[in-house]
């Protein structure tokens, strides 16, 4: 088994939305083979076909594919160990458990459902640690077995668990792990519809598909050692066991929806950028050793190593993804950005507003410093896209006073004097009028700010005077002047 050129697999099954911990099961496979020059496998598990949703594989696809997370193998590529769905590989997990019949690792079961269910009820009143299958049918003979087959009895394959083992075996993240076989049920390997469970069949396509190493969720811990049995029972090698841990809520309960977003598409919706939630996925139970949060994709694949995750539950901290966000955001080229910003423009109110891209970059070097998402470049300064109709109110009361409208109106007529004003310009003209009128500058800067913008804070009043241009911010002002009036308080008597 080769670690230089490992094999690792991504498995969902298609029973609705990519959860956030899917897309971590995802990324850590994913980054752990690009690491280490291997490969990653994309294969649908969906042999449960009580609980298979339409849509949901295109849904994966289109998810995983928005997060950057590319296959090597699977659906839509194809390789050599086609086909991937499990759903068409029924003839191949036949094949196996007929071989672990024949050598008295499986057996069939003939019970009926009604039967299984009160064995399971007794066995729960008795308080037993495991609700377990209590092998009857393995002690039929072969002519009953034989007479049931030829009569087309409803019957399963189930596992056949020797009493009195310790099943042993090593994960990357968790050590050495020991279970007792007396607490392991005889699971169900082929179902009465003929599907196998997900236990046949991954062991089975694991080791068909050449899968070095199986990475997952902390869920399947417990499910490990019936895999491990299989492995040993059909005499082959084991890969390298990796159980990630639980992904809680900010109260430590185990992550779940009634708490918050656990869908990718939720994220994506809510205008998350992949690069962020990529980066905050990855630090939900790893980290690099040292005190770097912001990762590319590129840096996540050289610094990644299972050994650097650790086994404690993962708090998932909307707060730090937002952090993220911003953080994403602001170190895309102003080009991108550009781009995003014209996409959220055609969903927004301002949709049918002709704005010029050399307008629309002044607004994203103005404001790339304030806003965490790409929607915030519109919806946290409307104003540069259509004058104020109204005017804080706090703000008037504290800054409007009865001299403002004088004040203000002197810096309006030295902007007039203006002739095509770049933003320095402006800022000159400012100071001029200060001076002229013996005030500091902040008697003009937050007035004019609110006659442009409605709002008492935002990029410099530089840039927004810049941005607005002379004329408009001359018609603004003139507005502001006609419609705010001194409040009451701010008259001397």
């Amino acid at each position: 088994m080769s670690i230089t050129s490992p094999r690792v697999r991504f498995a969902p099954s298609p029973t609705g939305y990519l959860h956030i911990g899917g897309l971590r099961t995802a990324l850590y496979n994913y980054l752990f083979a690009k690491n280490l020059n291997g490969k990653i496998i994309l294969r649908i598990e969906d042999t449960d076909r009580k609980r298979f949703v339409e849509g949901a594989v295109e849904n994966l696809l289109e998810t995983l594919s928005w997060a950057g997370i590319e296959f090597d193998e699977g659906l839509e590529i194809g390789g050599e160990s086609a086909p991937y769905f499990q759903s068409q590989r029924l003839d191949i997990y036949k094949k196996y458990a007929e071989e672990l019949i024949s050598k008295d690792k499986a057996y069939y079961c003939f019970c009926t459902p009604e039967r299984i269910k009160t064995l399971r009820e007794k066995q729960q009143e008795q308080k037993l640690p495991q609700a377990k299958y209590d092998k009857l049918c393995l002690n039929l003979s072969k002519e009953e077995i034989d007479d049931n087959l030829n009569s087309d009895v409803t019957k399963v394959v189930r596992l056949n668990v020797n009493p009195d083992q310790k099943i042993i075996f090593d994960d990357v993240i968790r050590g050495r792990v020991e279970f007792d076989s007396n607490n392991i049920d005889d699971q169900v390997l082929i179902k009465s519809d003929g599907f196998p469970t997900y236990h046949l069949a991954n062991v089975v396509d694991d080791h068909l598909m050449g899968i070095t190493h199986i990475i997952r969720g902390e869920e399947w811990l417990s499910s490990t050692p019936k895999h491990v049995l299989l492995y040993d029972y059909l005499g082959w090698e084991k890969p390298v066991f990796a159980h990630l841990p639980l992904l809680l809520n900010p109260d430590k309960s185990k992550l779940s929806k009634r708490q918050g977003d656990v869908a990718v598409e939720d994220y994506r919706d809510k205008g998350f950028l992949k690069e962020a939630l990529i980066n905050f996925v990855a630090l939900l139970g790893w980290n690099s050793g040292d005190e770097q949060e912001f990762f590319t994709m590129e840096e996540l694949i050289n610094k990644f190593t299972l050994e650097r995750v650790h086994k404690a539950g993962a708090v998932l901290n909307v707060e730090k993804l937002n952090w993220l966000n911003a953080e994403h955001l602001r170190s895309k080229p102003k080009e991108e950005l550009l781009l995003m910003l014209k996409d959220e423009l055609v969903k927004s109110y301002y949709k049918d507003k002709i704005l010029d891209d050399d307008y629309l970059l002044l607004i994203i070097e103005a404001m790339k410093p304030r806003v965490s998402f790409v929607n915030e470049f519109i919806t946290t300064c409307t104003y540069f896209y259509a004058e104020p109709t109204e005017y804080d109110e706090s703000v008037i009361k504290k800054i409007w006073k009865e001299d403002t409208p004088e004040q203000l109106t002197k810096l309006r007529d030295n902007i007039v004097q203006l002739d095509n004003p770049v933003k320095e310009d402006f800022e000159n003209a400012l100071t001029k009028t200060a001076e002229e009128l013996n005030v500091g500058k902040g008697k003009l800067i937050h007035p004019v700010r609110l006659a442009l913008s409605g709002v008492g804070t935002g990029p410099g009043v530089y840039d927004l005077l810049y941005i607005i241009g002379k004329d408009k911010s001359i018609e603004r002002i003139d507005r502001a002047l006609k419609i705010i009036t001194i409040p009451k308080t701010n008259v001397s008597e």
